[in-house]
């Protein structure tokens, strides 16, 4: 298996999450710089830089998946993430109602909910620049 790429994948990340997210803040513990080399080895370098799917696609697709898992903290971060790569606010609803579908309404339920939050919280952000 070939070696990622981590300069790459650290600018995906970045530009994926932005930068307040994806950069380290202050010192990191052992535990975390294991954890944030795991994710940019495996997740941003071996994954997200396939040329299989848009980066649109793979958000879209971390949606549904994320919800489905009720991972919530994920989810609210990867929202930000499919704004940023380029799905509309319509695109997003429709993601969680096909979540909900597959994975049960109380998922789509609380996804939307997280979804238009963060959705507004970065429209906000937008026009406050």
């Amino acid at each position: 298996m070939d070696t990622p790429d981590l300069e790459l994948a650290t600018q995906i990340r970045r530009e994926v999450l932005g930068a307040g997210y994806a950069d380290p803040k202050g010192p990191q513990s052992p535990f975390q710089e294991a954890f944030r080399d795991f994710t940019l080895r495996n997740c941003w370098g071996s994954v997200w830089t396939r040329d299989g799917l848009d980066r649109k696609t793979r958000s879209m697709l971390n949606l549904a998946m994320l919800a489905a898992l009720a991972r919530w903290n994920e989810f609210d971060v990867h929202v930000r993430g499919a704004i940023n790569n380029g799905v509309t606010d319509e695109e997003i609803i429709e993601v969680v109602l096909q979540a909900g579908v597959y994975a049960g309404v109380p998922i789509a339920s609380e996804a939307m909910k997280r979804a238009e939050s963060v959705v507004r919280t970065v429209r906000a952000e937008q026009e406050a620049r």
